[in-house]
């Protein structure tokens, strides 16, 4: 959840196999829910927590933080791309992906103003994740890096 006229655009379209489907969709919900958690303010938001475990979930939670110490949230518009899904044994899978925050700001909560800074090499973040499937069916985020800057999701 962005703030009103903000999106998400998704270049990620279906592989045809269900379990690598499975993958980008519940990272999707993951990608979401860690904002809907900014905008709500909550560091500890059950929506994250649903789709992340271990490393990724103690590292949204100190993402969140951040916001909530600056009283800020996230406006505009984030594109991801470049989606690369590996799954190993139908219970494991690597995801590979890029993200463009080259439209997308801080809006500072206190004063309702938004931080429009120029685009530049940093706008443009390489993450990478490991995932594994639960008992429910839901691809859980275990491990989450990201490099800003890379050079992989350079225009």
């Amino acid at each position: 959840m962005l703030s009103a006229g903000s999106r998400y655009v998704f270049d990620w379209p279906k592989t045809g196999d269900a379990d690598r489907d499975a993958v980008l969709r519940d990272s999707k919900q993951f990608i979401k829910a860690v904002d809907m958690a900014i905008a709500k303010q909550d560091p500890l938001n059950e929506a994250y927590l649903v789709y992340s475990e271990g490393e990724a979930a103690a590292g949204s939670e100190k993402f969140i933080r951040e916001f909530v110490d600056y009283r800020d949230r996230i406006t505009g518009t984030k594109r991801y791309f470049a989606a690369k899904v590996n799954v190993t044994s139908g219970r494991t899978a690597g995801l590979v992906y890029c993200e463009d925050q080259s439209k997308a700001y801080n809006m500072d909560l206190k004063t309702g103003k938004t931080n429009v800074t120029v685009a530049s090499k940093d706008s443009y973040v390489l993450y990478s994740s490991r995932l594994r499937v639960k008992g429910s069916g839901i691809w859980v985020t275990e491990t989450l890096t990201s490099q800003r800057g890379s050079s992989v999701c350079q225009p």
